[in-house]
């Protein structure tokens, strides 16, 4: 309840306290205060008038000085004393919708979801939508309910109070574009459904460029997406801070930027990249806000990196202008646009070279990125055209593996809750990279190779539950249809020694999981399209010597799925063939990956201009 205009004087606070001490300060009077000590800097001082207004005074209207004093000592960190303040307004009046609302992003700050959730569906309950203020907090409490449950991987109940939030307001373009990625993470098909009062191309226009790279196989809408990310999230118009100059450095400095070093895929690659920069040549930096999981991995990514520096608590400007004082020559971003990029920190230009890796398998749309590490698979020269960044090509393969992944013992069939025979088919990644296309030609398959099972990750329940009725109105038992329970690292690498062949996703592949698979001498059978996504895993098919694996069409896919599967030697030679490829190839050749990205690095830096003298 702030007060109206606030004087850009600031106010005497000894004589506020006293009066609001003596009861003699009006509840405007106070309002105007300490809006005036807030603007002024001093949002300690206006929660010590509110704190001693109070309690010293008494009327029908305290609750708004109770909300007040709680949004204050939010923006100072001080949540307990914040939570208080709410629940004090609310105690003082139960209806008060703004203090239930502000209690759950505190309860959300102090890591107590539930809480958060309680507070939030009570105001989607109890607002009254005929009048606008509330309307509008309980669109903002559905967005809130929308957004925590999809984090907390609770799609179904997410996708319903976004959909509520949908018919109170169809034009909202983010809620838009968490609806589609929620109905692709649950395999709820068409991902495009109708919604009332919502235009069929504004739904398209509102696709994220990470739900587009599953949902598409064009680049042009692939670079819209990303382009459309940059001009209405990203803030384009400030200064470079970096020139594009060398530095001058006798060891060129490398800095990652992520939120991902840890037990995620980005860290589960990169790991022994770290480990193997040559530091005669180069100093290493990670600038990084990545959750501490507590994780070996983790421990491991810290001890390799020579400068870890946490930018969690800097904003954007603060973190781009510690790089720049850091004189970072190549900026490596890990992010694209995923969950928990901070593009703004690049947009700084913070390093006089930025390149984007791993992070989002597409273009980035992002100007203030010069360059995307690639081959010549994933990107062919006459695919350029639809990418914001110019390639870096590297010889052998765009992506880097980590030799010393952790692997517990292969477990048997049974032990996966798998028939104990028949041809097991697998594809364990993301259920949001599945399409209706790409799981009616594994029902062809199934119905093609009798007593096959087909395997797949279960990410939510909802998920396989519409998975199983996809397996059904196909005429396939849902029984020939399993899901293996997300593991920790060991264990998943174990599992995939259980399958016979690998089913690639289209037109988004397996990235990380491909290799995985490769890895443990799982074949994998892939279709590559035209985009980045679609060409992950023949990228990583080459490098291992097995093009064969690749097919270009849905056709000769199912065609070599159901001769592998049917032929009395099946995968065995192509279990061989990797296997020999693990420890003489060039797919897991680390050493070799990071002498080959260290020379482009180099050569990029010597085509800058030298130093300012």
């Amino acid at each position: 309840m702030a007060s109206t205009a606030i004087a850009s004087v600031k106010p005497d606070l000894p004589a506020l306290l006293l009066q609001a001490w003596n009861r003699q300060l009006a509840l405007p009077q106070l309002f105007d205060g300490a809006g005036r000590l807030e603007a002024g800097g001093d949002a300690e001082l206006a929660a010590v008038l509110y704190q001693t207004w109070l309690a010293r005074n008494e009327t029908p209207a305290n609750h708004y000085a109770q909300f007040n004093l709680g949004a204050a000592l939010t923006k100072l960190g001080d949540l307990e004393a914040a939570r208080r303040a709410y629940q004090d307004a609310i105690g003082r009046d139960p209806d008060f919708m703004q203090p239930h609302f502000n209690l759950g992003l505190v309860y959300e700050r102090l890591q107590r979801p539930e809480e958060a959730l309680a507070q939030w569906r009570w105001v989607a309950e109890h607002a009254d939508v005929a009048q606008d203020d509330q309307r509008s907090i309980r669109r903002s409490a559905l967005n809130n309910l929308g957004r925590l449950l999809e984090e907390l991987r609770r799609y179904d109940e997410a996708l319903a109070y976004l959909t509520q939030s949908l018919a109170l307001d169809p034009s909202q373009q983010d809620v838009l574009h968490h609806w589609i990625f929620l109905r692709a993470r649950l395999c709820l098909w068409p991902v495009y459904d109708t919604v009332a009062g919502v235009d069929p191309q504004v739904m398209r226009e509102s696709t994220s460029a990470l739900a587009m790279i599953a949902l598409s196989d064009d680049p042009v809408a692939q670079l819209a997406a990303a382009r459309r990310y940059v001009h209405h999230k990203v803030n384009t118009g400030v200064a470079a801070l970096a020139q594009r100059r060398q530095y001058g450095h006798r060891r060129l400095r490398v800095a990652y930027l992520s939120s991902d070093l840890c037990m995620h895929p980005i860290g589960l690659l990169t790991a022994e990249l770290f480990e193997l920069h040559d530091r005669e040549q180069f100093e290493v930096s990670a600038y990084c806000w990545t959750r501490e999981d507590g994780s070996p991995l983790r421990a491991r990514i810290i001890a390799a990196i020579d400068h870890h520096v946490r930018i969690d608590t800097m904003s954007d400007e603060e973190a781009a202008r510690r790089i720049r004082a850091d004189e970072i020559d190549i900026l490596v971003d890990l992010h694209g646009q995923t969950l928990g990029a901070r593009a703004n920190i690049l947009a700084y230009r913070p390093a006089p070279i930025q390149i984007t890796y791993l992070g989002l398998p597409a273009t980035t749309g992002m100007p203030f990125i010069d360059y995307v590490i690639a081959d010549r698979f994933l990107i062919p020269e006459d695919a350029c055209a639809y990418y914001s960044e110019a390639p870096l090509y590297l010889p052998d393969v765009y992506q880097v593996s980590d030799r010393r992944r952790d692997c517990a013992p292969v477990p048997s069939r049974e032990e996966c809750g798998l028939p104990a025979s028949g041809f097991v088919f697998c594809s364990f990644n993301n259920n949001f990279k599945y399409t209706p296309e790409v799981f009616a030609v594994w029902m062809n398959i199934l119905r093609r190779v009798p007593d096959s099972t087909l395997w797949l990750l279960a990410d939510t329940p909802g998920a396989a539950a519409n998975l199983r009725r996809a397996a059904e109105a196909a005429g396939i038992a849902s029984t020939r249809v399993r899901f293996a329970p997300r593991v920790p690292p060991a264990q998943y690498l174990a599992r995939l020694g259980a399958a016979d062949l690998f089913l690639d996703s289209y037109p988004f592949n397996a990235g990380t999981t491909a290799n995985d698979a490769l890895w443990m001498g799982l074949p994998v059978l892939t279709r590559s399209g035209r985009t980045f996504a679609s060409r992950m895993a023949g990228a990583l098919l080459t490098a291992a010597g097995l093009p064969g694996l690749i097919t270009e069409n849905f056709a000769d896919y199912e065609e070599k799925a159901v001769a592998l599967a049917l032929a009395p030697e099946g995968c065995r030679p192509l279990r061989a063939h990797l296997l020999q490829q693990r420890e003489h190839g060039i797919l897991f050749d680390t050493p070799r990956f990071v002498r080959n990205l260290e020379r482009r690095f180099a050569e990029l830096v010597a085509e800058l201009p030298g130093p300012v003298r």
